[in-house]
């Protein structure tokens, strides 16, 4: 079975000389990035001789709530005109000359977080995961992977995260999820689900999938976050 290293090994064979080498990890919401973008640092930079990997994410670069909400795109958010893209395309422009700021999100206020920002320095591989990747040669990006899998298991695993957010928010009521503690558990999972349809369905058929097409790398997922096949560009 593919495994994480296999999509490593296509990194490395794409790298080149020059650094840093900075790779898109993009898929629907609730596709697995982060978790899938974690493990490939790892891999990538799993002893002293390895090169440099960071991880950074894209969410830092959406509008922050307040904003959105002044501009009618609560309901937008994901959507591309809900990111600061050409912010995006600075910093990592800034980051290939020596050191950028990487602004913050909390996912559990569900907003942007100044006090999450960091500090990156020209490493030798740069991973940027999460959205707004749509059109990866505007955002500076080397190389592009794309995490793929049938729409039926995208929406359980977006209910099943939304519903342990929902279960957290009982003991956070800072959460953005306490909200939504009113409601009973079916209550909840039904709420999810109308998300996903009306939002991050329409999101993913219209803006994020059709990145499949030209990404460098695809990694297809099964049920269970389990890769199933990768499939690479020729470079």
């Amino acid at each position: 079975m593919p495994h994480v290293a296999d999509v490593a090994d296509l990194v490395r064979a794409r790298k080149g000389g020059s650094a840093p080498f900075v790779l898109g990890v993009t898929g629907s919401v609730a596709a697995g990035k982060s978790t899938f973008a974690e493990a490939l640092t790892g891999v990538l930079g799993a002893d002293a001789a390895s090169p440099a990997v960071e991880l950074v994410c894209t969410d830092g670069f959406l509008l922050d709530n307040a904003t959105l909400e002044a501009r009618g795109l609560t309901l937008r958010k994901g959507f591309p005109e809900s990111y600061d893209a050409e912010a995006l395309a600075r910093t990592i422009a800034s980051v290939r000359r020596g050191a950028a700021v990487f602004p913050g999100y909390s996912h559990v206020t569900y907003d942007v977080d100044p006090a999450l920002a960091r500090e990156v320095r020209s490493p030798d591989i740069l991973i940027v995961e999460g959205l707004g990747l749509h059109d990866p040669r505007s955002a500076g990006l080397d190389a592009l992977v794309y995490l793929d899998a049938e729409e039926v298991h995208l929406e359980a695993w977006f209910t099943t995260r939304f519903m342990g957010l929902w279960r957290a928010a009982e003991r956070d009521p800072g959460s953005f999820y306490a909200r939504f503690r009113h409601m009973s558990a079916a209550e909840t999972e039904r709420f999810a689900s109308e998300v996903w349809r009306a939002i991050n369905l329409p999101n993913l058929r219209d803006h994020i999938a059709p990145a499949r097409e030209f990404a460098d790398i695809v990694v297809r997922k099964g049920p269970a976050h389990e890769i199933e096949a990768i499939t690479a560009r020729s470079s």
